[in-house]
Protein backbone atom coordinates (compact mmCIF):
# COMPACT_ATOMS: atom_id res chain seq x y z
CA UNK A 1 0.00 0.00 0.00
CA UNK A 2 1.22 3.61 -1.07
CA UNK A 3 2.48 5.50 1.65
CA UNK A 4 -0.49 8.89 2.63
CA UNK A 5 0.77 12.16 1.09
CA UNK A 6 2.23 13.17 3.97
CA UNK A 7 3.11 11.16 7.45
CA UNK A 8 5.29 11.44 10.36
CA UNK A 9 5.72 7.85 11.30
CA UNK A 10 6.48 5.76 14.81
CA UNK A 11 7.87 9.52 15.85
CA UNK A 12 9.45 9.66 19.05
CA UNK A 13 11.17 12.97 20.37
CA UNK A 14 10.87 15.61 22.61
CA UNK A 15 12.81 18.79 24.23
CA UNK A 16 16.11 18.01 26.03
CA UNK A 17 16.27 14.57 27.10
CA UNK A 18 12.12 14.24 27.69
CA UNK A 19 10.39 12.06 25.01
CA UNK A 20 6.91 13.54 24.55
CA UNK A 21 6.37 11.46 21.75
CA UNK A 22 6.50 7.85 21.74
CA UNK A 23 6.20 5.79 18.50
CA UNK A 24 3.54 8.24 17.33
CA UNK A 25 2.15 8.34 13.65
CA UNK A 26 -0.34 10.72 12.04
CA UNK A 27 -0.62 10.96 8.69
CA UNK A 28 -2.92 12.95 5.94
CA UNK A 29 -4.00 11.97 2.43
CA UNK A 30 -4.27 14.68 -0.32
CA UNK A 31 -7.07 16.90 0.05
CA UNK A 32 -8.40 15.33 2.93
CA UNK A 33 -8.72 16.88 6.73
CA UNK A 34 -7.01 15.15 9.57
CA UNK A 35 -7.39 16.16 13.21
CA UNK A 36 -4.97 15.87 16.34
CA UNK A 37 -7.41 15.81 19.58
CA UNK A 38 -6.81 14.82 23.11
CA UNK A 39 -6.38 15.89 26.72
CA UNK A 40 -4.25 19.20 27.49
CA UNK A 41 -0.60 17.78 27.56
CA UNK A 42 -1.03 15.52 25.30
CA UNK A 43 1.44 15.63 22.78
CA UNK A 44 -1.03 17.10 19.78
CA UNK A 45 1.10 19.99 18.92
CA UNK A 46 4.80 18.78 19.60
CA UNK A 47 3.09 16.17 17.09
CA UNK A 48 2.63 18.90 14.71
CA UNK A 49 5.67 20.19 15.36
CA UNK A 50 7.47 17.33 14.25
CA UNK A 51 6.03 16.91 11.59
CA UNK A 52 6.93 20.18 10.33
CA UNK A 53 10.51 19.33 11.55
CA UNK A 54 10.58 21.99 14.55
CA UNK A 55 11.29 19.18 16.79
CA UNK A 56 14.39 16.76 16.30
CA UNK A 57 12.73 13.08 16.29
CA UNK A 58 14.45 10.15 18.11
CA UNK A 59 12.93 7.73 16.27
CA UNK A 60 11.04 7.90 13.39
CA UNK A 61 10.74 9.39 10.34
CA UNK A 62 8.66 12.11 8.17
CA UNK A 63 7.68 11.56 4.16
CA UNK A 64 5.73 14.15 2.07
CA UNK A 65 4.80 12.99 -1.13
CA UNK A 66 6.73 9.58 -1.19
CA UNK A 67 9.99 11.76 -0.34
CA UNK A 68 11.78 11.27 3.09
CA UNK A 69 11.94 14.52 4.47
CA UNK A 70 12.92 14.09 7.95
CA UNK A 71 16.36 16.21 7.69
CA UNK A 72 14.83 18.96 6.28
CA UNK A 73 14.46 22.16 8.18
CA UNK A 74 11.01 24.38 8.53
CA UNK A 75 12.05 25.96 5.45
CA UNK A 76 13.04 23.86 3.08
CA UNK A 77 9.41 21.91 4.38
CA UNK A 78 7.89 25.28 3.13
CA UNK A 79 9.66 24.98 -0.15
CA UNK A 80 8.63 21.57 -0.87
CA UNK A 81 4.80 22.60 -0.17
CA UNK A 82 4.00 22.68 3.49
CA UNK A 83 2.62 26.11 5.51
CA UNK A 84 2.18 25.97 9.46
CA UNK A 85 0.08 28.35 10.85
CA UNK A 86 1.11 28.42 14.94
CA UNK A 87 -1.04 29.19 17.23
CA UNK A 88 -0.23 32.57 18.47
CA UNK A 89 2.33 35.16 17.13
CA UNK A 90 1.00 34.22 13.81
CA UNK A 91 0.81 37.42 11.78
CA UNK A 92 2.77 40.81 11.84
CA UNK A 93 -0.03 43.36 13.95
CA UNK A 94 1.70 46.44 12.47
CA UNK A 95 1.39 45.63 8.69
CA UNK A 96 -2.30 45.82 6.90
CA UNK A 97 -3.64 42.82 6.20
CA UNK A 98 -2.56 43.17 2.34
CA UNK A 99 1.02 43.19 3.75
CA UNK A 100 0.68 40.32 5.88
CA UNK A 101 -0.22 38.60 2.58
CA UNK A 102 2.74 39.83 0.76
CA UNK A 103 5.14 38.98 3.52
CA UNK A 104 3.25 35.10 3.30
CA UNK A 105 4.50 34.95 -1.00
CA UNK A 106 8.19 35.50 -0.08
CA UNK A 107 9.15 32.32 -1.32
CA UNK A 108 7.55 32.81 -4.42
CA UNK A 109 9.21 34.10 -7.75
CA UNK A 110 6.07 34.85 -9.68
CA UNK A 111 3.02 36.75 -10.42
CA UNK A 112 1.07 36.07 -6.93
CA UNK A 113 -1.36 38.23 -7.30
CA UNK A 114 -4.01 35.77 -8.73
CA UNK A 115 -3.20 33.01 -5.21
CA UNK A 116 -4.07 36.82 -3.20
CA UNK A 117 -7.45 36.94 -5.42
CA UNK A 118 -8.22 33.47 -4.24
CA UNK A 119 -7.58 34.08 -0.82
CA UNK A 120 -10.23 37.20 -0.93
CA UNK A 121 -12.30 35.28 -2.12
CA UNK A 122 -11.90 33.06 0.24
CA UNK A 123 -11.92 35.65 3.79
CA UNK A 124 -14.13 38.60 1.90
CA UNK A 125 -13.67 40.12 5.40
CA UNK A 126 -10.17 40.44 4.55
CA UNK A 127 -10.34 42.40 1.04
CA UNK A 128 -13.15 44.54 2.74
CA UNK A 129 -10.12 45.32 5.57
CA UNK A 130 -7.06 45.00 3.17
CA UNK A 131 -5.66 48.92 4.08
CA UNK A 132 -6.12 48.43 7.60
CA UNK A 133 -3.87 47.45 10.24
CA UNK A 134 -4.04 43.69 11.40
CA UNK A 135 -3.21 44.50 14.59
CA UNK A 136 -6.92 45.90 14.52
CA UNK A 137 -8.65 43.28 13.62
CA UNK A 138 -11.04 40.79 15.73
CA UNK A 139 -9.52 37.58 17.01
CA UNK A 140 -11.46 34.99 14.52
CA UNK A 141 -10.39 38.08 11.53
CA UNK A 142 -6.51 37.73 12.64
CA UNK A 143 -6.67 34.23 12.15
CA UNK A 144 -8.43 34.18 8.76
CA UNK A 145 -4.83 36.52 8.09
CA UNK A 146 -2.85 34.04 9.39
CA UNK A 147 -4.81 31.78 7.05
CA UNK A 148 -4.53 33.31 4.46
CA UNK A 149 -0.68 34.14 5.05
CA UNK A 150 -0.30 30.41 4.86
CA UNK A 151 -1.95 29.80 1.48
CA UNK A 152 0.28 32.63 -0.13
CA UNK A 153 3.01 29.88 -0.95
CA UNK A 154 0.17 27.60 -2.77
CA UNK A 155 1.32 24.63 0.12
CA UNK A 156 0.27 21.67 -0.59
CA UNK A 157 0.28 20.51 2.59
CA UNK A 158 -1.54 23.39 5.26
CA UNK A 159 -1.02 22.44 9.59
CA UNK A 160 -2.94 24.75 11.63
CA UNK A 161 -2.09 24.41 15.60
CA UNK A 162 -5.46 25.75 16.88
CA UNK A 163 -7.25 27.53 14.78
CA UNK A 164 -10.38 28.26 16.81
CA UNK A 165 -8.72 29.41 19.96
CA UNK A 166 -10.22 31.90 21.64
CA UNK A 167 -12.80 32.62 19.11
CA UNK A 168 -16.73 32.64 19.41
CA UNK A 169 -19.02 29.69 18.39
CA UNK A 170 -19.97 31.34 15.56
CA UNK A 171 -16.38 32.17 14.58
CA UNK A 172 -15.51 28.83 14.77
CA UNK A 173 -18.13 27.75 12.47
CA UNK A 174 -16.92 29.88 9.91
CA UNK A 175 -13.33 29.20 10.22
CA UNK A 176 -14.12 25.54 9.55
CA UNK A 177 -16.33 25.91 6.74
CA UNK A 178 -13.63 28.05 4.99
CA UNK A 179 -11.13 25.04 6.26
CA UNK A 180 -13.53 22.53 5.16
CA UNK A 181 -13.43 25.04 1.50
CA UNK A 182 -9.39 24.57 1.28
CA UNK A 183 -9.27 20.98 1.67
CA UNK A 184 -11.37 21.26 -1.75
CA UNK A 185 -8.95 22.53 -3.66
CA UNK A 186 -6.67 19.67 -3.33
CA UNK A 187 -5.06 20.71 -0.31
CA UNK A 188 -3.93 18.53 2.50
CA UNK A 189 -4.59 19.93 5.92
CA UNK A 190 -3.38 18.36 9.25
CA UNK A 191 -4.53 20.43 12.62
CA UNK A 192 -4.71 20.23 16.40
CA UNK A 193 -7.98 21.43 17.80
CA UNK A 194 -9.09 21.76 21.33
CA UNK A 195 -12.62 21.28 20.54
CA UNK A 196 -12.80 18.01 19.78
CA UNK A 197 -16.35 17.56 18.84
CA UNK A 198 -16.36 19.76 16.29
CA UNK A 199 -13.13 19.64 14.44
CA UNK A 200 -13.87 15.25 14.21
CA UNK A 201 -16.92 16.44 12.70
CA UNK A 202 -15.37 17.99 9.72
CA UNK A 203 -12.72 15.60 9.90
CA UNK A 204 -11.82 12.33 6.93
CA UNK A 205 -9.12 11.15 9.48
CA UNK A 206 -9.01 11.78 13.53
CA UNK A 207 -5.81 10.84 16.13
CA UNK A 208 -6.78 11.04 19.61
CA UNK A 209 -3.37 11.17 21.83
CA UNK A 210 -2.54 10.39 24.85
CA UNK A 211 0.70 11.49 26.60
CA UNK A 212 2.15 11.52 23.15
CA UNK A 213 1.12 8.26 21.82
CA UNK A 214 -1.81 6.88 19.34
CA UNK A 215 -4.70 5.92 21.41
CA UNK A 216 -7.17 6.19 18.73
CA UNK A 217 -7.43 6.75 15.08
CA UNK A 218 -10.11 6.30 12.92
CA UNK A 219 -12.93 8.48 10.81
CA UNK A 220 -13.55 11.30 12.67
CA UNK A 221 -17.14 9.89 12.02
CA UNK A 222 -16.08 6.84 13.75
CA UNK A 223 -14.65 8.25 16.59
CA UNK A 224 -17.57 10.50 16.92
CA UNK A 225 -19.89 7.15 17.10
CA UNK A 226 -17.05 5.14 19.57
CA UNK A 227 -18.65 5.21 22.90
CA UNK A 228 -15.27 5.45 24.74
CA UNK A 229 -13.80 8.18 22.93
CA UNK A 230 -16.98 10.03 23.66
CA UNK A 231 -16.69 9.44 27.38
CA UNK A 232 -13.11 10.14 28.06
CA UNK A 233 -12.58 12.46 25.70
CA UNK A 234 -15.65 14.25 24.06
CA UNK A 235 -17.87 14.64 27.84
CA UNK A 236 -19.91 11.81 27.14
Amino acid sequence: MADPYLIGEAMTGGYGGADILHACTIAVEKGQIAVIVGPNGAGKSTAMKAVFGMLKLRAGHVKLDGEDITALTPQARVAKGMGFVPQTHNIFTSLTVEENLEMGAFIRRDDFKDTMAQVYDLFPILKQKRLQPAGELSGGQRQQVAVGRALMTQPKVLMLDEPTAGVSPIVMDELFDRIIEVARTGISILMVEQNARQALEIADKGYVLVQGANRYTDTGKALLADPEVRRSFLGG
